[in-house]
């Protein structure tokens, strides 16, 4: 949550000229609801399922830069699916700089109330994130640009192994 995909991820898309995708904003489309609503009205779980189906649609086309929410890699359907069918990227923001983009972008989050939760949903999903194929650690000095440069370089990388 908060480490920067829904920023990044429209920027390098536009640098590597491909589609961007950001699943949290088609899963409101489809639902015709925020996130935040569909959580509280039908559950976490009827969240995840959703996400999953969303993910599956977008993963299809090929060539697109996908956003996923932050706990889309608990599931290990979404994790086989993004490793199968893409190259997974870990914007690596430390916790500290994500809890004070939460607490400044006012959106609610339901699954991070508060920080001690926010903080346990970040450490608990550290191993998941560690598995990307792209480990990109970013500051707070760093820009979208900066940040979008530096992926690229590290898809030449992968791409020459």
């Amino acid at each position: 949550m908060a480490s920067g995909k829904s920023t990044v991820g429209p920027v390098l898309a536009a640098k590597l000229d491909r589609r961007f995708i950001d699943l949290d904003r088609v899963i409101e489309a489809k639902v015709g609801c925020a996130i935040v609503e569909l959580i509280e009205r039908e559950g976490e779980d009827r969240f995840r399922k959703l996400e999953t189906e969303t993910l599956r649609e977008a993963a299809s086309q090929q060539g697109t830069i996908i956003a996923p929410g932050g706990g889309a890699i608990t599931r290990e359907e979404n994790r086989e699916l993004m490793s199968r069918l893409g190259v997974t990227v870990w914007l690596d923001a430390p916790f500290e700089l994500c809890w004070r983009r939460i607490q400044n972008d006012g959106a609610t989050r339901p699954l991070a109330p508060d920080e001690l939760t926010a903080r346990a949903r970040y450490e608990g999903r550290l191993a998941l994130y560690r598995q990307a194929l792209i480990h990109t650690p970013i500051n707070q000095s760093h820009s979208p640009d900066d940040i979008s440069e530096t992926i690229i370089n590290q898809l030449r990388e992968v791409a020459e192994k």
